[in-house]
């Protein structure tokens, strides 16, 4: 298992937005001393619910005062992205941080996001899977260019030119049925956000599993998952800590993406977020669409996540992980302090643990 932090930015803390990006940022920084595998970030625009607009930026800082993590931009949002200016921003990280960056690929889902970019969202799914060909092709032969319906790019030679890129090396978020289908058309590894309870995806992604392979001629990879987490040593501070800031978290997400917007039920890939917007309206309201969002990700002291990751495992097979431990406006005394718990005490054995096959999809 690959265990890496993800940057959500998110500044709830009240301070200069300057000051916070420090702050945030540092987090990828010692994540490498810790132990951590990757460091990855959003991207994100216009508000406090994700303040880093180029993770790609971002990650050349990082590059220059790490050694070894790997660098995840998780994810570069190709509907607001040239694909000729993301291959040369992923080629000039790779050749400065010496062949550490993974790309990740998204195609966003906030229409605040893509109003201010100019775009339409109902043209997401097009953008995307016209860009990712695009980016990938680019980052295997050096040369871009495109005749597509969003697209037309005369043939372009990329410098620094691009070296060992293969789709091993590239994944894309799929949380929606028409995602994870493409993930698997192209070839590439998925990353998925907890958002409940994991047995309600294992037909979305078992479905990927057997289009990968059928597609490709072999087993397809461990997925990414996303976690938001709560490390700390007792029960009565899981309590505090899920109260404080996850919440705020949870109610962020929802207004952000707008849950449930009319405006989804048009777009039938966006279901996943037409029926988060219904579990909010259901039985329970958003007291148990909240309380489910807390069961899917890892929140307890470290005795629970590990067993909340064979449980997981039991249910999903392997998978690795980037695990953002800041957020709700937690302060950073309070994300160090996670981290570094859940470095020293889950993160080895996450590691060793090995799972049973995973559960069939009804």
């Amino acid at each position: 298992m690959q265990i890496g932090v993800h940057l959500g930015f998110q500044n709830l803390h009240g301070m200069p937005d300057m000051e916070f990006f420090r702050k945030e940022t540092q987090i990828a920084i010692e994540a490498e001393a810790m132990g951590f595998d990757f460091a990855a970030m959003v991207e994100h625009h216009f508000t406090d619910y994700a303040a880093c607009p180029d993770p790609l930026q971002a990650l050349s800082y990082v590059a220059a005062k790490t050694k070894t993590i790997k660098l995840m931009p998780a994810a570069v949002i190709l509907p607001w992205n040239d694909p000729v200016r993301v291959v040369e921003k992923v080629a000039m990280l790779d050749s400065l941080s010496e062949g550490r960056v993974i790309l990740g690929m998204g195609r966003g889902a906030a229409r605040r996001e893509f109003n201010g970019f100019r775009k339409d969202i109902a043209d997401s799914r097009e953008l995307f899977d016209e860009a990712a060909l695009i980016i990938m092709d680019g980052l295997e032969t050096g040369t871009v260019k495109a005749n597509t319906k969003h697209f037309q790019q005369p043939e372009v030679e990329i410098r620094p030119r691009p070296e060992g890129w293969t789709r091993d090396r590239m994944l894309m978020v799929s949380m929606s049925p028409s995602s994870a289908e493409v993930a698997a058309e192209y070839g590439l590894k998925a990353l998925r956000f907890s958002q409940g309870d994991w047995s309600h995806s294992m037909k979305e992604i078992n479905a990927y599993r057997s289009t990968f392979e059928a597609k490709h001629g072999k087993k397809a990879p461990p997925f990414v998952i996303s976690d938001f987490v709560v490390c700390v040593d007792t029960e009565e501070q899981v309590a505090e800590y899920t109260d404080e800031y996850f919440a705020k978290q949870f109610y962020q997400v929802a207004n952000h993406y707008e849950w449930g917007g009319e405006h989804f039920k048009n777009m039938p890939s966006y279901a996943t977020y037409v029926a988060l917007g219904d579990a909010m309206n259901a039985a329970g309201g958003p007291e148990k669409a909240y309380k489910d969002y807390i069961g899917g990700n890892l929140i307890g002291t470290p005795a629970q996540l590990i067993e909340k990751d064979a449980m997981r495992k039991a249910t999903v097979g392997d998978y690795d992980i980037i695990a953002n431990f800041s957020y709700g406006g937690m302060s950073y005394d309070r994300v160090y302090d996670q981290m570094k718990r859940f470095a020293d005490k889950v993160m080895p054995t996450l590691r060793e643990s090995a799972s049973a096959e995973p559960v069939a999809a009804e």
